[in-house]
């Protein structure tokens, strides 16, 4: 089948500038205060139409469609109906009443979409690799199948596929509330610069590293419990770019929980303030670390000094904006592996 088209979307990394768990909701979910920041850490996803030509109606218009995923993310990153990229997809045909065909035996006969997706951000490492390439999928097969629903109606879709999905579809900066799904755009002065540190070993599960928080907060019952942090220092230093105070600020309730799944990443974290980094924390559920640093020069430094320390280390800045959309010209190199 030759391609009709190809879009091509770069979507960044996020990070939790803050992150406090208020507690288990009756829903099972946990009730999130969280302050969420992209960086310019990518993936890329390209999403190539294929069909005959009866088959190059408007999407509406069509019944079934083949969706075919391909990844360079290694064997990590799940290829089947479990990749949040398909999901995504998966969720945006159902919206528009379409049928999906058999994902590893596309017919010739009916339309095909291909994607393949270009790993960068580390996986399953608190850095929403999966929320942003799902958020990547949604914008990109909306413009792909010219379906045009728009931010709004794509966010109600991201709500069911994770808690970051609906952020990563805007990026930028933004406090979350809620179970993470409940967005309001946050202002932010000028960039900051990080060094993301990827720990050697296996990435850490989300839901084991909330239960192991939940666990540890348990245990402190009977004794007296300090109160709530709160994001206001973080949230004054985004409006004035202040990256002291913005060191002070960074908080993240999931870490202790973190290292008590991976003793290793104290170490970690004490070599990346060793290293001169203003603030060190883990991202999100970990196990990635991140230093914070005073600007570009002074984190290259931080992450000279960290050379041979972790699995890889980066400079990056925030924040990063969200995800951006590139034609890609049918028969382009740049499209997905038929």
């Amino acid at each position: 089948m030759e391609p009709r088209s190809a879009v091509r979307v770069r979507v960044p990394a996020k990070v939790n500038l803050f992150l406090s768990v208020r507690g288990l909701r009756e829903d099972g979910y946990h009730e999130l205060v969280t302050v969420l920041q992209t960086v310019d850490l990518h993936d890329e996803l390209t999403c190539t139409l294929h069909g005959s030509p009866w088959a190059r109606a408007h999407p509406a218009a069509r019944q079934l469609m083949d969706l075919v995923l391909s990844h360079d993310g290694g064997p990590e990153v799940p290829g089947d109906g479990s990749n949040l990229v398909l999901r995504a997809a998966t969720a945006l045909l159902r919206r528009l009443g379409i049928a999906v065909g058999d994902r590893d035996a596309p017919a010739v006969a009916r339309p095909c979409t291909r994607l393949h997706l270009s790993k960068n951000i580390p996986v399953a490492a608190g850095m929403a690799g999966g929320s942003a390439d799902a958020a990547a999928a949604l914008v990109g097969l909306d413009r792909l199948w010219e379906v045009d629903l728009g931010r709004d109606a794509l966010a109600e879709l991201a709500t069911g596929l994770g808690a970051d999905v609906p952020f990563c579809l805007h990026g930028g900066t933004a406090l979350a509330t809620g179970t993470g799904t409940d967005t309001v755009r946050v202002l932010a002065r000028g960039e900051f610069s990080w060094v993301v540190c990827e720990a050697p070993g296996d990435g850490l599960s989300t839901p084991e590293v909330f239960a192991a928080h939940d666990a540890l907060v348990a245990g402190t019952a009977g004794r007296a419990e300090r109160p709530s942090a709160e994001p206001d220092l973080v949230l004054q230093a985004l409006r004035t770019g202040d990256v002291e105070l913005l060191a002070e600020g960074v908080h993240n309730d999931l870490q202790a929980a973190a290292v008590q799944l991976r003793p290793d990443l104290a170490d970690g974290l004490g070599a990346v303030r060793r290293a001169g980094a203003v603030a060190a924390l883990v991202s999100g559920s970990g196990p990635t670390l991140l230093g914070l640093a005073r600007d570009p020069e002074h984190a290259q430094a931080v992450a000279t000094a960290l050379d041979g320390r972790f699995r890889r280390v980066r400079v990056v800045r925030s924040a990063a904006g969200g995800p951006r959309i590139a034609q890609v010209p049918a028969g382009s190199s740049a499209q997905a592996p038929r």
